[in-house]
């Protein structure tokens, strides 16, 4: 460390040194319904606040995963953990569920590091791996990925933001491992759905999957009212995994939380004629586009299916004919790539009205500190769905 000085800190050492001349006294034994954890949300919505997450739900969470992931490794296995464990994904996949069920956890300290994670990957035998969407695509694109040994792995977790369907099949085509996409909120401990394969052991593609055990969701419209299935609506929750609220702020707690216990998640989703659930888009970042509602993550799942594009980000922008119009940021696989064959691209696989009219590109799209792991706009760019702040995208 070069020397620096900070007025007002106390280092870590002299923190634990005063600690050592004082006796701890335990408090009472904490009640299920008691505060556990203050895991603070993203903030890329507005403030952050403080979740209250008690030790009936982390507990509840916990045990919702082990019954449906944890069957896939068997005793002793390692977690490769490039997401940071402040992060709500990772502290419950990562940390708590990991550390319950015995495995190791492999902790990357420098996630943008990405040949760090190859290295640690060269030299460890893993049987597991959570990341996010934007990981996966820096993983597969390093030269030395391809000469790993993934002959050992078992399980690999997505959540944070959307998982594209072009990079779970592409990773699953590398590696022989399958992606199980999960959503969740940090409101929910934070997992509230996975995708489950289908027989013959599919995966639906797309889709976040069924909710967990003890879960009940369902997909509301502007008023409230119960939709069927196959309508887009506002996903609500309920379970043992919803907080208990947002630290003092009762204001906030009851704009998300109804009288019924509902969490109202601020997204989008349908739930098809199976059951299984699709996460359209937050119902912020929607775009209405001459009356017509376009969902970013439909868009960019499309448009990263091109093999000269390495990454892209959608965003509605004003228009004064059609009230707003898609914008998209594009980092390029391809060098020689243009902004025409993109539009052309565009136009024969979306619906007109879908279709960017403007295009960008850039040499990156910046990724927020929580596990480089999701999208942090630039200018004029538009949040990415939460885990997550995930991301299980397990992009908070």
């Amino acid at each position: 460390m070069p020397h620096y000085r900070l007025p007002g800190v106390i280092t870590y050492r002299k923190a634990m040194a005063k600690g050592r001349r004082h006796r701890f006294i335990a408090p009472n034994d904490p009640l299920p319904e008691d505060t556990a954890v203050l895991q603070y949300t993203g903030g890329t919505t507005g403030v952050a606040k403080g979740a209250e997450l008690t030790h009936f739900n982390l507990v509840s969470n916990m045990l919702q995963i082990r019954s449906l992931l944890m069957q896939e490794l068997s005793d002793a296995s390692s977690f490769i953990t490039p997401l940071p464990l402040y992060h709500i994904f990772s502290f419950m996949a990562n940390c708590l569920s990991t550390l319950e069920q015995g495995h190791e956890s492999i902790l990357i300290t420098n996630p943008r590091d990405v040949g760090s994670i190859i290295d640690t990957m060269k030299k460890n035998k893993f049987h597991a791996i959570s990341a996010v969407n934007t990981l996966y695509v820096a993983l597969m694109n390093h030269a030395e990925f391809s000469a790993l040994d993934f002959s050992h792995l078992r399980l690999s977790l997505a959540g944070g933001m959307a998982l594209q369907t072009a990079v779970a099949e592409k990773w699953e085509r590398l590696t022989g491992c399958k992606v199980y996409e999960g959503f969740g909120l940090t409101e929910t401990s934070p997992v509230v759905m996975v995708n489950q394969p289908l027989q013959g052991g599919q995966f639906k593609a797309g889709s976040v999957g069924f909710p967990l055990p003890g879960t009940s969701i369902k997909v509301i419209d502007a008023q409230g009212n119960a939709l069927p299935r196959g309508e887009r609506g506002e996903l609500c929750v309920k379970g043992p995994q919803v907080m208990k609220g947002y630290l003092n702020n009762p204001e906030a707690t009851h704009e998300v939380i109804d009288e019924s216990g509902w969490l109202h998640t601020g997204d989008i989703a349908i739930i098809d004629d199976d059951g299984y659930v699709f996460i359209v888009d937050r119902l912020k970042d929607m775009i209405l586009v001459s009356g017509f509602n376009v969902y970013p993550n439909e868009v960019e799942d499309v448009m990263a299916s091109h093999p000269g594009i390495l990454e892209c980000a959608a965003v509605g922008v004003p228009d004064e004919k059609r009230g707003e119009t898609v914008k998209l940021f594009i980092v390029k696989r391809d060098p020689a790539l243009t902004e025409e064959q993109v539009i052309e691209f565009a136009r024969s696989c979306l619906t007109a009205y879908k279709v960017p009219k403007h295009i960008e590109f850039r040499k990156e799209l910046p990724k927020s500190n929580v596990a480089s792991a999701g999208l942090a706009p630039p200018a004029g760019l538009a949040p990415p769905a939460a885990l997550p702040a995930p991301p299980l995208s397990i992009s908070c």
